[in-house]
């Protein structure tokens, strides 16, 4: 999925004018900077449905350095089969457990955090499988930037337990994938590059 330049140009701006509101206080340059952060929130709300106020809010909210956000992914395997949890926040829609990454934790531990939290699984992370950008990936449109990081896991602990953010629990072969999968978390080549890092652990971590 291709994003639409409106989507990329009014990121843009909004990032520019967060630096510029990072670093100037005062005078007219910040009045400058406050002028483009409303011009990128009207961009994204003529386009994107939401209320221009809605859309300044969701940017003020979001101060020092613009840089992408980190979303980390487990690929936990057993007997050939990936783990995926269904996320009540998005309508009970299958992806890999995981989520925005913590401060004060590395990668590694965020996403062991995340699949204890989700799927009830205690994992040791094996390897970093890819670094990749979500945009570049054909995600659904969001607001913000963000990489998001894939580890494969192996479980050495725990049992399958549904969470506040899960309702399901369940492992899948590759030739029996769901179809109703939450895009905006994971894609399903995305899955499938994992099976073939699970297969050759030989492979140096994808990035782009």
């Amino acid at each position: 999925m291709d994003e639409p330049d409106w989507l990329v140009w009014a990121r843009e701006i909004q990032a520019i004018a967060q630096i510029g509101l990072t670093f100037n206080t005062a005078g007219f340059d910040h009045e400058r900077y406050l002028s483009l952060q409303a011009l990128a929130a009207r961009m994204m709300a003529a386009r994107g449905g939401a209320g221009p106020a809605q859309v300044e809010a969701l940017f003020a909210g979001q101060t020092g350095y613009a840089t992408p956000k980190t979303d980390v992914r487990g690929a936990v395997f057993r007997d050939g089969a990936i783990l995926l949890v269904r996320e009540a926040a998005d309508g009970g829609r299958w992806t890999l457990p995981g989520g925005w990454a913590d401060v004060n934790l590395t990668p590694a531990e965020n996403v062991v955090k995340e699949v204890r939290e989700e799927s009830g699984f205690e994992v040791r992370v094996r390897k970093l499988a890819a670094a990749w950008d979500r945009t570049r990936q054909g995600h659904t449109p969001q607001p913000f930037s963000a990489y998001k990081l894939f580890f494969i896991c192996d479980i050495v602990g725990g049992a399958a337990a549904t969470s506040a953010e899960t309702t399901e629990v369940a492992f899948f072969a590759e030739d029996a994938l769901p179809d109703d999968l939450s895009h905006d978390r994971i894609l399903l080549h995305q899955i499938s590059r994992m099976f073939e890092h699970a297969r050759r652990p030989e492979l140096p971590a994808d990035f782009e």
